[in-house]
This record gives C-alpha cells, structure tokens and sequence, in this order.
C-alpha cells in the first residue's frame, strides 16, 4: 500500500456495500466471491449485499478445502480457481461466422462479442499481474484481438491485498504480490474495522470520490502496509533456481536441463488433465474449430481454450511433435518460465499456487523446478505428502476437472 495518507482512504465495514451499490449505480455487473460445488468462485452480486463473508479455503497440493474464517472477514480467502482471464479471453466463443445467400453464395460476416461492464471485487495481485500478460499476448501492436479487447475495455477492478495466502502461493518470491501495486481501479486493504483504499485510475478515483471517504490515518496505512508484508514473510514456497555454471537464471538453467531425468519421473505422474492450464491465469493456447449447422446454410468458426497437454496440440502436418507426456510437461514448464523471457520479457507465472492446489496428484510446480535447478542429474528424493506416493485419484474435497471455465454459473 502507498506510504502517504493523503493519497490513502478509509473505508468502514458498512461503506464496502456502498461501494458495490455505486458501481451498480453506474452501469457495472459486479462479480463478487461465492461458494459454489465445493469451491470459491465469482458469480454475479444480486445486491450490493450480496458478497460472501467469512470464506477461507485450506489449499496443499492435489487438495482444495472450504473452510470458515473465524474473523468473518470479506476477503479472507487467497483465490478460487478461477482469475480474471475468463473474463477477458473466453472459453469459447465465435470469431466468426459464414451464411449462404439465396443466390447460394456465402456471405463471411465477423461476430463480436456481447461484452457488459464487470467489476470484479476482490481481484488479487498475482491475477492483475498474470492480466498484464495477457494483455501484452492479446493486445500486441498490429494484432489486436478484437473480442479480448472489447471484453477487456469493460472491466473494472477492485483488487484486495492478500493477509492470508494459501499455502501453494509463492508471488512473493515471483515479484508478483501479495500487494497490488499496478493495473487495478481501486485497491483494498481490509482491516478489523474497514479497508484501506487506493485508487489506482481516473474512474476509481471518481467512485470513491463519491463515497466521500475519509482520509487514511498514518496509522491506519502502516497497518495496511504491515499486513501485506506479513503475508509476503508467510509464504513457505518459493520460485526459485540455482544459477547455472555459465551464471545464467532461471530461464537458462532450465534450457540447459532439457535432458534431465526429472522430465521422465514427472511424467510417470503427470495424467495430462490439463487442469494446470485451465486454472492458470496466464496461459492462452487456443484451439480453432468450424461448427456447422445442421441444416448446412451456415456455420459458425470457434476459439476454445486449449492445453499443450492434449495429444492434438502437438500434431503439425501429419505428425505430433510432442507425443508423451515427458515432452509435454517440458514444454509448459519451459515455456511458462524460460521462453516468456523472450517473448514478454518475464516469467508467465505468477505465483498463484493454482496449478499445485488443483493437480489430481498434487504435482508441485515449485518443486519441480528445485529438482531440476538442484545441479543433481539424480531424481530428487520425494517429500512426505509428495504425488509418487499417492493415489492418482482426486482426494476427497477436490474439484478435478477444469473448474476455472466461465463466470462459475
């Protein structure tokens, strides 16, 4: 959180309903936590009533638990499956579409997406860092996305400082939170009596402005400030890598391991669900596919979400370029965290924790990553609670199929 009480407002427990009721009032459908099949997900707020209170979920790897937060606090939970990214990159939707004519021609029209303004209320750093990626994907000089930036040009952020992470989050060690620090309208710290808040853009701005909030106290701030840096020191798991010989990073040492035996003893674990990729909040693979009708008069051309673990995403031109789980695991994990370097000039993750609390056998992204940093050509030897030594059923509590789809309806 900012230093400086003059840029720092105050908002009370029974203003944070107002502040929903004003985003209403100005045109926005404003998502906001709920408890749904076992899970934290964003659904659309009712009334500016209507968000969750006292929402905790226990997250290790493989496992996702609801829990109640005995503070009965609005924002006590580290994040759900689902981020911001479906929001802005549908699951699936039509890019365009092709009808005949009564002279049998075909007439090629592009389809735009209906796009309403969204609030979200309770984005959090790691997410609003992973849609910075996106938007540099999506939103690139001289191949704009169309339907991404129409459904990106209608959101509204208020982002929540984490005080709890899960125990799968690691932004801190990514850089990535658990403060927000950019790419939000408004920002909340919550505390015992109120939320500290900042506006973050012109129109965040004007919101609180209409609250007429008071002023943040010295005090009030540097409990705001303090909180997110005990969440940061809380945080046991870390992104890390023991600089290669050559004294490179992360991204080199990876390079450099292209052949280590960790590849194929993850792959014995590894089921390719594609779950890690559906609730990751940076990834964009996509697949096109035509949808005709019935009838043959017309036919709709679709984007869906795809994974680099699925058997097809590999096939070029009569033959699969990656066609084990070996070769597709590598290349997420060196994409996501070596290759980025060069396309966006960071890592694609973001410390979330999403893809080791929703892998069916709790494959641990951090710890992968130690094993093949270690400078061992040995497998590393398995922790306690590691995959190996559990079932590759979901455990009880689980949701294990791509939960992070659409608006959690």
């Amino acid at each position: 959180m900012s230093t400086d009480p003059d840029q720092a407002f105050f908002l009370t427990l029974e203003q944070l309903p107002a502040l929903i009721a004003e985003l209403m009032q100005r045109g926005y459908q404003c998502l906001g936590a709920e408890a749904r099949n076992g899970a934290i997900v964003m659904s659309e707020l009712s009334s500016p009533y209507g968000l969750a209170r006292g929402l905790q979920a226990r997250q290790q790897p493989g496992h996702y638990q609801l829990t109640r937060d005995p503070h009965n606090r609005y924002f006590a939970w580290a994040n759900g499956p689902q981020a911001i990214k479906p929001h802005a990159f549908a699951a699936q939707e039509s890019l365009w579409q092709v009808r005949r004519d009564e002279q049998g021609g075909l007439q090629f029209e592009a389809v735009l997406p209906e796009a309403p303004a969204l609030a979200i209320i309770g984005a959090r750093a790691c997410d609003l860092a992973a849609l910075a990626l996106q938007d540099a994907h999506f939103l690139r000089q001289g191949r704009r996305d169309p339907h991404y930036a129409r459904r990106r040009e209608q959101l509204f952020l208020v982002a929540v400082q984490c005080a709890e992470p899960a125990a799968t989050c690691f932004c801190a060690s990514t850089g990535d939170g658990p403060t927000p620090t950019a790419g939000y309208d408004i920002s909340l710290a919550e505390l015992a009596d109120g939320f500290v808040a900042l506006a973050g853009s012109d129109r965040g701005k004007a919101v609180l402005d209409a609250l007429n909030p008071a002023s943040a106290t010295r005090q009030q701030v540097d409990a705001a400030r303090e909180q997110g840096l005990l969440a940061a020191a809380s945080q046991t798991r870390v992104l890390s890598g023991r600089p290669s010989a050559s004294g490179g990073n992360l991204r080199d040492t990876l390079m450099a391991s292209l052949e280590h035996p960790r590849w194929d003893e993850v792959a014995t674990r590894c089921l390719a669900c594609g779950n890690c990729t559906a609730v990751c909040p940076t990834c964009f693979c996509h697949a096109e596919s035509d949808a005709p009708a019935l009838d043959g008069q017309s036919s709709q051309h679709l984007r869906n979400w795809d994974s680099c673990f699925g058997e097809s995403h590999g096939h070029l031109h009569g033959f699969n370029v990656r066609p084990d789980i070996r070769s597709r695991y590598r290349q997420w994990l060196t994409h996501k965290l070596a290759s980025w370097h060069d396309q966006f000039g960071r890592s694609g993750c973001v410390g979330c924790g999403r893809c080791i609390a929703w892998c069916p056998v709790g494959i641990d992204l951090t710890e992968e990553v130690a094993a093949l940093t270690s400078g061992s050509d040995q497998p590393c030897p398995q922790p306690s609670d590691e995959p190996s030594k559990r079932s590759t059923k979901p455990a009880s509590g689980q949701v294990a199929a791509n939960p992070a789809y659409g608006r959690g309806g």
